[in-house]
């Protein structure tokens, strides 16, 4: 079960493990861990993650995940062994990790697993999505270690 992590060129490729694993334990808890399901994931900056805002969704600032599902969408299949592409800000991962009073690896940990839920087709426009998303990623990252912290 390929997943790639790549990074723009700074020197993010140490996250590369912990992203990876984060990755496959959301594949793992949805029933999506076959041999031939693939994820793609590129950690890159803030200037980076907001051109790809820009130009896919019309905002014209950062943010910290970016999801490209490619089984949704015009011409999406759904029984495509790839399933997309995750984006993530570091720069924003360190900023909200500071923010939030825990560590980066939570934080990418968490951006990791919000981002390929999304890909899966979950999401959080209602109340009750956000709930249950908010829930099974505190499951999962609970599951390989990074549950939440407390200060």
């Amino acid at each position: 079960m390929p997943v790639h992590v790549t990074s723009d060129g700074k020197t993010w490729e140490r996250f590369a493990p912990e992203v990876r694993r984060a990755v496959l334990a959301v594949l793992a808890a949805t029933g999506e861990s076959g041999d031939h399901t693939e994820v793609s994931v590129l950690l890159t900056d803030d200037a980076g993650i907001q051109t790809l805002n820009r130009t896919y969704r019309g905002l014209d600032q950062p943010t910290d995940v970016l999801s490209f599902a490619q089984r949704e969408g015009e011409g999406g299949d759904a029984h495509d062994p790839f399933l997309g592409d995750v984006v993530i800000s570091v720069e924003r991962a360190e900023r909200q990790a500071k923010d939030f009073g825990h560590s980066l690896a939570r934080e990418l940990g968490f951006l990791a697993v919000h981002g390929t839920l999304h890909l899966l087709g979950w999401d959080h426009h209602k109340p009750e999505q956000e709930s249950a998303m908010m829930a099974k990623t505190e499951e999962i990252l609970t599951g390989f270690g990074l549950q939440r912290e407390t200060r």
